[in-house]
């Protein structure tokens, strides 16, 4: 088996092929894209769309669309893009087919920093939200509880082996996180514990255009770190002995990808509040789509396949044609769970890659 995972890292799959992947998937999200925009619990005619997008039209449907449906399809972009890489490199480098940020508590490290900014330093802010330099104190919080939980996962996993308990120590060290959350809540201030619960329930909808900004800032960092690691994922694909063979230096790549993994999971996590199951799922999604386990290849693919999947479920959460509005995590977790269940039934033959 790794002889044959070699042979595929150091081929691929055959160019043409996945650029028509790439092609296909990059028009259907110019399709998810539009449809985001077009659909929601105002009916706006596809007219009104192209108007409000390429003129400058100044009425009650363009400022729907430009103030909110824009930059709410774009944030689902960018945080399926975030979710989605820190999966693969988490899953990568933890050669574990179940690790995600939600699953082995990158998510509730994240939650912490960002509990400490709202509740803890709740009287350095204004009651209705964060701005300015409190925006990347925001951020730098969420980052730094999801690397904490980032070393602390990896300590463990050098000394337990057995995935399964791995990922039960991941969720209770999940649910400590979230004992110490709720222990800060019952001590904070009403109006910061209204602005966190809120901020719990994940929304894409809800960032100004400073927060969108900071998002795009930090993920696309985190992308341009996740291609530069492509080639030290795919070293680490076989274990730490045999990256350490082909001359990589096995510390420098775990300090890059943590890094990685803990900008582009914890920049989703302060703004949009977790959002489970899309960091898991998608990168077998991604590796359904592409067969192959080649990281020059799946990075770019899981970043596509997670950008449509995540606009995919925003359109399913406001209900096309009705004034309802699921809960994101709720379509989400219906998206992902059946792809988790899959990869469960299908481990024995998929746990050669890992």
């Amino acid at each position: 088996m790794k002889k044959e995972i070699y042979t595929d890292l150091k081929t691929g799959l055959p160019s043409g092929r996945n650029g028509l992947l790439f092609g296909l998937l990059f028009v259907l999200i110019l399709i998810l894209l539009f449809l985001d925009i077009f659909l929601g619990s105002v009916s706006i005619t596809p007219g009104e769309v192209v108007r409000a997008l390429f003129t400058d039209e100044s009425n009650s449907f363009a400022t729907i669309i430009i103030k909110f449906r824009v930059p709410k399809a774009i944030t689902a972009l960018i945080v399926g893009i975030g979710l989605s890489i820190s999966g693969l490199q988490m899953q990568t480098i933890f050669r574990n087919p179940m690790a995600g940020p939600d699953v082995l508590g990158i998510s509730s490290g994240a939650s912490l920093g960002v509990a400490i900014v709202i509740l803890g330093i709740s009287s350095s802010f204004p009651a209705d939200g964060l701005r300015g330099m409190g925006n990347w104190m925001l951020v730098a919080s969420s980052w730094a509880g999801a690397g904490a939980v980032m070393i602390l996962i990896m300590f463990i996993s050098a000394r337990v082996k057995e995935i399964m308990t791995i990922l039960i120590l991941g969720i209770m060290l999940s649910g400590g996180i979230s004992a110490i959350v709720t222990i800060m809540q019952y001590f904070s201030n009403e109006t910061m514990l209204k602005a966190f619960m809120v901020w719990t329930m994940g929304s894409l909808g809800n960032l100004t255009s400073d927060q969108l900004n900071i998002l795009i800032i930090s993920v696309s960092a985190g992308v341009l770190m996740s291609l530069f690691s492509a080639k030290m994922l795919n070293a680490l694909l076989l274990g730490e002995g045999y990256a350490q063979s082909v001359g990589l230096n096995v510390k420098f790549a775990r300090v890059v990808i943590f890094s990685c993994t803990s900008i582009l999971a914890g920049s989703v996590t302060a703004f949009c509040g977790p959002i489970g199951f899309i960091g898991i799922a998608v990168p077998h999604i991604a590796r359904i789509i592409f067969r192959t386990s080649n990281h020059r290849v799946l990075i770019p693919g899981t970043m596509l396949t997670g950008g449509g999947v995540m606009l995919a479920s925003d359109i399913i959460s406001q209900l096309p044609g009705s004034n309802s509005v699921l809960p994101l995590n709720a379509v989400t977790s219906l998206i992902g769970i059946p792809v988790v269940v899959w990869v469960i039934f299908r481990n024995r033959r998929y746990s050669g890659l890992f």
